[in-house]
């Protein structure tokens, strides 16, 4: 069984921070992560999980993003 073990290999895994946007350009990047979390779910409501654009505002707030409760966000995410 140890040796199934030491034969896995380590998921790699790679890191990417989003890009800048000019309707946030401080530091704090709270209303960034807010805005890309609800643009997400709005797509997805309206376009599907499969829609390109849906998985870049996905990637944005997964990046910025700090984990949140599950059924606790402070906007209606209707489209």
């Amino acid at each position: 069984m140890a040796e199934a073990a030491a034969e896995e290999k380590p998921v790699k895994r790679i890191l990417q921070t989003v890009g800048f946007d000019a309707r946030f350009p401080n530091t704090n990047q709270t209303r960034h992560c807010f805005q890309s979390y609800i643009d997400y779910h709005k797509c997805v409501n309206a376009k599907g999980e499969d829609f390109a654009p849906c998985k870049q505002f996905f990637r944005a707030y997964k990046s910025l993003c700090p984990k949140r409760e599950a059924g606790k966000f402070p906007a209606s995410l209707e489209p």
